[in-house]
């Protein structure tokens, strides 16, 4: 299993930090996600390709 980290900016609300977790955790192959206002580290086995597309898709810029 993979450990991936995802940096991003612009996340000050609980809800959207909320809803980054949801979509992280609907991919297939996520087995668990930290999402806070800076970042998130996710485990499973997933590209992270696919996890910039998910968290970029709810307007938030991932580097």
């Amino acid at each position: 299993m993979a450990s991936i980290s995802l940096a991003f900016n612009g996340v000050e609300s609980t809800e959207l930090v909320n809803r980054i977790t949801t979509a992280l955790m609907m991919l297939d192959g996520v087995e668990s996600a930290e999402v806070g206002r800076h970042g998130a580290e996710v485990e499973g086995r997933v590209r992270r390709e696919a996890l910039v597309k998910a968290v970029e898709k709810l307007g938030v810029k991932v580097h």
